[in-house]
């Protein structure tokens, strides 16, 4: 304990002030857990990923031991505000905040990309609020700050003239009145304070303004992996083992297929920054989705999701085929480490449209030699068709598919094959943008007897369809595996739907070819 003469009255006052601050900021941070009943640590230790993460995983591993630390971490903060604000116990509250930030700020250390899945206000290097505020408290417990305008004063007779010397007024009764008189006065200086916290707090309540953000401070309005009700199953693609629900990339990438909504493309992008990716993906990897469908400019986020999580997601890259340099998109989806190949749907239509099955072939066989599996992509049924006809040695199929019961699907005597390709048509038409697979019953029919596995994408007509409805049509009537766009806040339910229809699938013809 450090007993310290301060020369300037004015030291005293502010070392108070900053007590009363920092403490009015845990009391408010405390409250706010307390009277949320949907508030949880859960997710804050589970997204855990530096040294210590395998510790504050374990810790929210059980229910029971959940409980407690939801508690401790509301009323724990609550008690050190309370105490920080009035000046009492001050050095035992100083310590337990120290211990609670020094956790907080060894979950989510602001360095190394180790604190994305922490909410905070802005970028850190190295330091940030929570080791701030940490050497604040450090300097309030050594210079015993509760003697300043504090019940600390009043609980060890000290006085408040900087000195923290005992009173020596013995031989002077009606001064040593007056000074405990003072002394009372100033110990009350954080009742004022207290009285302005819980007006401001009633007031926050009613106009319902949004939790404080901090380290200690993890909330979210969407279903999280507690609400998971079980693991997807999974097939085999080749050599590889897939989850039977994988995740999509047009969400990421701000590919929206929003029809004349002209803002939603930036909007995607806005959304989907790169924190926003990763954290997609570890969620989406928690919760048994194992592999995403990936363009090549977003595997610096997948690699950096991987470095940072130690992430397992595998990724099935689309590959383009520009005329100039025909196997340049493969080799560098190859380099970015794809885990598989397929030709992208827009592309194979193209080049199978235009006769070109030699170059599909040799962009088959150029992956494969690279030891990796070679899907065909299709958003027409005729490619399909003409890769079979032409002996294309594709390892498995991707192809749109999804029903056309929906209010702004083409109507059918307008629908052309191949058009989805040419959609920069004048003629309003033939299409526009609102249907990715144009004859869903052909597509059935013919894939009935396709013996490769077939990934079904598009499965929602972009949004179009709900996942209950779109999930089951792709499933009972043949697909192998559903491709899905989702945001963070639809990954838990997308699954859980996914569980449900796979264990009730009741009229699926086709046999499972994965």
């Amino acid at each position: 304990m450090i007993s310290i003469s301060f020369k300037n009255k004015l030291v005293p006052a502010f070392l108070a002030l900053l007590r009363i601050v920092i403490g009015w900021h845990f009391l408010y941070e405390g409250l706010i857990k307390i009277f949320d009943p949907a508030w949880t640590a859960r997710p804050f230790l589970e997204g855990s990923r530096w040294i210590f993460g395998d510790l504050f995983r374990w810790m929210a591993s059980g229910d029971t031991g959940m409980w407690i630390i939801d508690k401790a971490n509301g009323y724990g903060l609550t008690l050190i505000g309370l105490a920080l604000i009035l000046g009492l116990f001050v050095r035992l509250a100083s310590w337990s905040g120290i211990a609670l930030l020094l956790m907080y700020y060894l979950a989510y250390p602001p360095f190394g990309g180790f604190s994305y899945g922490a909410l905070t206000e802005g970028n850190y290097l190295i330091v940030n609020k929570n080791l701030i505020e940490l050497f604040a408290l450090i300097v309030l417990g050594l210079t015993r700050s509760g003697q300043f305008f504090g019940f600390d004063m009043l609980r060890n007779s000290k006085t408040a003239d900087g000195s923290l010397q005992e009173v020596k007024t013995a031989d002077k009764p009606v001064a040593r009145e007056i000074n405990r008189r003072r002394e009372l006065l100033k110990g009350l200086a954080g009742l004022p304070f207290l009285a302005g916290f819980a007006g401001a707090y009633i007031r926050s309540i009613t106009d319902n303004i949004p939790d404080a953000v901090s380290g200690a401070t993890i909330k979210v309005d969407y279903k999280q992996l507690k609400d998971l009700k079980g693991k997807l199953p999974e097939g085999k693609l080749g050599n590889l083992t897939v989850s039977r629900m994988i995740m999509g990339c047009n969400l990421i990438g701000g590919w929206s297929h929003a029809r004349d909504l002209i803002y939603t493309n930036t909007l995607f992008k806005v959304y989907n920054n790169e924190r926003k990716i990763i954290e997609t993906l570890y969620l989406a990897e928690q919760a048994s989705i194992n592999t995403v469908f990936m363009v090549t400019q977003f595997y610096p986020a997948l690699n950096k999701y991987k470095q940072i999580y130690n992430g397992k997601m595998q990724s099935i890259c689309q590959a383009m085929l520009p005329e100039k340099d025909f196997f340049s998109d493969i080799n560098l989806a190859i380099n970015s480490g794809a885990t598989a190949l397929y030709i992208q749907g827009g592309e194979g239509d193209k080049y199978i449209n235009a006769g070109k099955f030699d170059m599909v072939h040799k962009a088959i066989d150029h992956i494969k030699k690279q030891g990796l599996l070679a899907g065909m992509g299709a958003h027409s049924l005729e490619t399909i068709k003409a890769c079979e006809r032409e002996g294309i040695p594709a390892d498995f199929y991707v192809k749109t598919f999804h029903h056309d019961k929906y209010w702004s699907a083409h109507p059918e005597e307008n629908r052309e094959e191949y058009s989805i390709i040419a959609n920069n048509s004048s003629d309003h038409n033939k299409y526009h943008d609102n249907i990715w697979d144009l004859f869903p019953s052909r597509t059935i029919e013919y894939m009935k007897n396709m013996n490769k596995p077939w990934i079904a994408f598009k499965v929602l007509a972009a949004g179009a369809i709900e996942p209950k409805d779109g999930f089951r049509f792709a499933f009972e009537n043949g697909a192998d595996f559903i491709c899905v766009g989702m945001f963070d806040f639809q990954v838990i339910d997308d699954i859980n739907i996914a569980n449900e229809i796979l264990g009730s699938l009741k009229s699926r013809e086709r046999a499972w070819y994965s």
